[in-house]
């Protein structure tokens, strides 16, 4: 059974992914969950750990930051919003 969730992603990131998506003939969403199960279906203890390969170097553009946070959801919503409104 499929469910829908909401991620946020940088839209150069964005393109670039669906730019090989399309070249691969799979949805963004096929895509992104064929990653997130290689990803949790191995035994990483960090994202350190995470074997990345040259086509997610290529999506991505400069240095990445992973940030981590421990954040409620309240308050992540509410920074969600925040970001929003200023837009």
């Amino acid at each position: 059974m499929d469910a829908k969730i909401t991620l946020s992603f940088d839209e150069a990131v964005i393109r670039k992914a669906k730019k090989y998506a399309d070249a691969n003939n799979i949805s963004l969403s096929r895509l992104t969950e064929f990653l997130l199960g290689k990803v949790t279906a191995s035994s990483y203890k960090s994202i350190d750990e995470l074997p990345v390969s040259d086509w997610i170097s290529e999506l991505s553009e400069g240095r990445m930051d992973y940030i981590r946070s421990s954040d409620t959801r309240k308050t992540m919503r509410k920074e969600y919003y925040s970001k929003k409104m200023l837009k």
